[in-house]
């Protein structure tokens, strides 16, 4: 978490020093993305630990988002004032429709995943089924040869 916060705030230097010096935004944007992609790490490194129960400080999870909240607020001042008249709003929609598309791909990798988990299981099931379906055929025929055998033997 350390390393990605420091990311965020190197990113965020970077674009801060990028608008003052040019008074352009658009020219700091893949410190932007650095600096949101960052974000979207540690927040879920945090949503991990809390579902795994690993124990972290609250206090410093607490500070650590605080800190990319506050710069964020600042980044959106920066978009706002730097930027086109609408810049924030449509960054903002364009991180829904990301965060939207990452899902469905992770979905369709799962899908895949399960898709060649369930081939593979029926696979083993027909193998099983032809196995037992082999052994009480021999079994019957078995049961008929020894059927005649002692007919014979009478």
């Amino acid at each position: 978490m350390i390393a990605e916060l420091m990311a965020v705030n190197a990113a965020y230097a970077v674009i801060k020093e990028t608008v003052q010096h040019s008074g352009e935004i658009m020219s700091a944007a893949s410190h932007i993305a650095e600096f949101f992609k960052n974000k979207t790490q540690i927040q879920e490194r945090l949503a991990d630990k809390r579902q795994s129960g690993k124990e972290t400080s609250d206090l410093e999870e607490f500070f650590a988002l605080e800190e990319i909240k506050q710069k964020e607020q600042e980044l959106k001042e920066l978009m706002i004032y730097c930027g086109r008249p609408g810049l924030w709003d449509d960054w903002l929609k364009f991180q829904v429709d990301a965060r939207h598309r990452r899902e469905e791909a992770e979905r369709l990798v799962i899908a895949e995943e399960l898709a060649k988990k369930k081939k593979s299981t029926d696979m083993v099931q027909n193998f099983l089924l032809g196995f037992w379906l082999s052994v009480l055929a021999g079994l019957i025929g078995f049961i008929l040869w020894f059927m005649v055998y002692l007919k014979d033997f009478k």
